[in-house]
């Protein structure tokens, strides 16, 4: 009996978001790759001029070892410490990019499934604070001046100062925003916050 046929591969629809989603690590990876290339080069280098008995091109292998052991000694406290905090910040700098997930401002909408058939879109988060910031101006009645929408991964916060003397309805605000969120479909879904001023705007 004759085997079905197979489909053609096709790239993992899953890896391709998270790349989409996640910023690279290639750039933090090349910066270390080359700095540890740079101190291996410049090491050769003086050993190989201390070898053959020249003097150093910038200091000797064992008086800079020397000076290492001997610290702090010979150096003032307030540079002392300046150095520390500069190599500290530097090594917090490459644990933050180990360490943290490093997610771009983005979120997927309609479809997140790994078979092709279904669709997914990758937004940035401020084309869907705009459109967000839209559907809630229009259920609070205000201008565009008067409604600001954050977006992050996890929640949506919607900022409304209404016009002096004209009332807002939250709950209306809240209900329109999340309608429209449904429609986007987004992966992950936030959550929702309306918050009203309690300094109006002068109308026009």
């Amino acid at each position: 009996m004759s085997q079905p046929d197979k489909q053609p591969d096709q790239p993992d629809k899953q890896r391709i978001l998270y790349r989409e989603t996640h910023s690279s690590r290639a750039v933090v990876a090349t910066l270390v790759a080359v700095l540890v290339v740079v101190l291996c080069a410049y090491g050769l280098l003086e050993s190989a001029v201390h070898a053959i008995g020249q003097p150093a091109w910038l200091i000797e292998p064992q008086r800079a070892a020397e000076r290492i052991v001997a610290l702090p000694s010979g150096i003032s406290p307030l540079l002392l410490g300046a150095l520390g905090a500069v190599l500290a910040m530097i090594g917090l700098f490459f644990l933050l990019n180990a360490v943290l997930p490093g997610r771009r401002a983005r979120h997927v909408l309609n479809g997140q499934g790994a078979d092709w058939s279904s669709p997914a879109v990758v937004v940035d988060d401020e084309v869907i604070a705009s459109a967000l910031a839209r559907r809630a101006r229009l259920a609070a009645n205000v201008t565009p001046e008067q409604v600001m929408v954050v977006v992050s991964r996890r929640q949506i916060v919607v900022n409304v100062r209404p016009t002096s003397g004209v009332p807002v309805d939250e709950a209306a605000v809240l209900e329109a925003v999340q309608f429209e969120l449904g429609e986007m479909a987004l992966v992950p879904v936030p959550e929702v916050r309306v918050n009203l001023s309690s300094a109006g705007v002068i109308g026009a």
